[in-house]
């Protein structure tokens, strides 16, 4: 029998909660047998939306959460304070082992704060970085950090290049993927302090296959398979990226449909343009986990619809079958970091 991989996910996180947190939960336990779910939340508002739904009843179980932490409230206070929302409740069965990892959409400060101060960082992690999946040309990239440390060190940096490639070597079969930090230009000698402090402890470092600095318009092409920068660059990048990539299928919408000549042609094209803009959709490759910490905490977007949130649980069945925090810990948690 199949080891059941146990989620805690929070059913009141997020735009569209509980009922498409939800739906997340019931559609991944119905595409996987080894998925067992806990939603975590207000269990009379859980309850009346399962209620909704045919599921595969003994996989999904809910906890009682009376309190949820809203976007607006101070992180730290709000984990202090809020000991029964879904999101303190959560991480604490990650902390605890009940669960082998959290999924959320809901506030990312009390997610970023709660994972380090419940589940806790492994030793020898500085820093959690946030790190999504985005589309490319050749397929996706791992963009770290994209929203947890905004103000963070050359060590850091590096740290995040070794947890990315193990990423993206253990979950996504990339061999020794290509490593690159963010950067105004090709050249070393470019950038801010902190690039140019990063760069060379980069390129020194036998752990990674380090192949230079990336220039914004580079990242969509693919030529980077971990794309290395502190946060407040990370989280422009993203924004940008899901901003350009939503503001061009709305124009190209309204192109295709603007005479009887664009409709015909949009028929014609339509099988070939809806296979390459579900390439292009982030809802695809689930959430941003938090790498470094002793278990997994995963971040959906504020506005995830089930799909997002299915293919995020189904996310953490392959890390925990991939033993992600194990090799972490082995390679980061064992050895020094390169400047320290």
């Amino acid at each position: 029998m199949e080891e059941m991989v146990k989620v805690a996910v929070d059913a009141m996180g997020g735009d569209y909660a509980p009922a498409e947190m939800v739906k997340g939960a019931i559609d991944a336990v119905t595409l996987r047998q080894d998925i067992r779910v806990y939603l975590i939340g207000r269990q009379d508002v859980i309850k009346e939306e399962l209620a909704k739904h045919s599921y595969q009843g003994p996989q999904i179980e809910v906890v009682h959460a009376p309190e949820v932490i809203e976007t607006a409230e101070p992180p730290v206070m709000a984990i202090r304070k809020k000991k029964q929302s879904s999101i303190v409740v959560g991480m604490n069965m990650v902390k605890e082992k009940k669960a082998d990892a959290f999924v959320s959409a809901g506030s990312s400060g009390a997610i970023l704060v709660g994972g380090q101060v419940i589940v806790g960082r492994i030793k020898g992690v500085e820093r959690p970085p946030l790190a999504p999946l985005i589309p490319t040309e050749q397929g996706v990239s791992l963009l770290i950090d994209c929203g947890a440390n905004v103000d963070a060190r050359a060590s850091h940096l590096v740290q995040f290049a070794k947890m990315g490639s193990i990423y993206m070597e253990n979950v996504l079969q990339v061999k020794n993927p290509r490593v690159a930090i963010v950067n105004i230009g090709a050249e070393e000698e470019k950038g801010n302090a902190l690039v140019k402090e990063t760069f060379p402890l980069l390129k020194n470092c036998p752990d990674i296959n380090f192949v230079g600095s990336i220039e914004a318009r580079d990242i969509p092409h693919g030529e980077a398979d971990v794309i290395v920068c502190e946060a407040f660059v990370g989280n422009v990048i993203l924004k940008l990226y899901e901003g350009v990539g939503s503001t061009f299928l709305s124009l190209v919408k309204k192109g295709m449909f603007e005479n009887l000549r664009s409709k015909v042609g949009a028929l014609l094209v339509k099988p070939a343009l809806k296979k390459t803009m579900k390439a292009f959709d982030a809802s695809e490759y689930g959430g941003a986990p938090l790498l470094g910490l002793n278990g997994l905490v995963v971040k959906t977007h504020g506005s995830s619809k089930a799909k997002e949130v299915t293919n995020s649980i189904i996310q953490c069945v392959t890390f925990k079958e991939q033993e992600i925090n194990e090799k972490i810990r082995r390679n980061i948690g064992t050895s020094p970091v390169e400047g320290e």
